[in-house]
């Protein structure tokens, strides 16, 4: 097979590992640098460092709108694009390129916790179970049929960090065992995405670090540990910032004025 893989984050290095293994990747796609670290120098994705380091050619095009974007793209007769934590949606455009379409591991069990940031929402719903699915991408914010899945539980006390780790292993192994599958002549079978369910993780975002006191203490504790790495929960104590890495949920019946 020819295949291209699209990924920047950290959550997409375990897959362009497992994508790489045989040697097929021709070409990754990852975010343009950004700047980072104090003295905002512009920063190479995780992504893109693995992919220098196993030798494969790097492109990275602010999108793929310009005619030539895609052209590029169509240039390496890709059998099937692989695409995790990319930041970029793609056109339709896009999608037709590869002869067998395009793959994505997102991590939840579709269609709960559609979108940006599954993992960290899913903790701070209180849920007990997420997973990663394997999914054909089409045009909508992963609507795409599940190829194949897999799930585990989430332990009480696991971090958003934590939860990170372990869904970026599965993932990289779900993508294993569809490549697996077409190697052998076998295409996963799409199964469509049911109608009920469907929720959507929105982006995380540092305005909803500072904690509610109005909320019950279950969801505060959630909240924490979805937060933990970032943005970290946090809170006003005496007129001072505290920022709040692990907590948990007592069942007192205290009486005191929230907060």
């Amino acid at each position: 097979m020819r295949i291209v893989f699209a990924g920047t984050p950290d959550f997409a290095v375990p897959c362009l590992r497992a994508a790489a293994a045989h040697d097929e990747v021709v070409a990754v796609y990852t975010q343009p640098d950004r700047p980072a670290g104090r003295g905002r120098g512009l920063a190479a994705s995780p992504v893109k460092r693995e992919a220098i380091a196993r030798g494969i050619e790097v492109l990275q095009p602010e999108n793929f709108k310009a005619r030539v974007s895609r052209d590029a793209l169509a240039a390496l007769r890709p059998d099937l694009m692989v695409v995790v934590a990319y930041g970029l949606i793609l056109p339709q455009s896009v999608l037709d390129i590869p002869t067998w379409g395009c793959w994505n591991v997102h991590a939840s069990l579709l269609p709960r916790w559609r979108g940006a940031a599954p993992i960290q929402r899913a903790i701070q719903a209180g849920d007990t179970q997420t997973g990663v699915c394997l999914m054909q991408m089409e045009k909508g914010l992963d609507t795409g049929p599940v190829l194949l899945s897999q799930s585990l539980d989430i332990a009480p006390s696991e971090t958003g960090g934590e939860l990170h780790d372990r869904l970026a292993a599965l993932g990289a192994q779900v993508l294993l065992d569809g490549l697996g599958l077409m190697r052998a002549g076998i295409r996963p079978v799409p199964r469509p995405q049911p109608a009920e369910g469907v929720t959507y993780a929105h982006k995380l975002d540092k305005g909803e670090a500072r904690l509610d006191w109005t909320q019950p203490a279950t969801a505060l504790a959630n909240t924490v540990r979805a937060f933990n790495p970032w943005p970290v929960a946090e809170a006003q104590l005496a007129g001072e910032r505290v920022r709040v890495h692990e907590a948990a949920a007592l069942p007192l019946a205290h009486g005191r004025a929230p907060g």
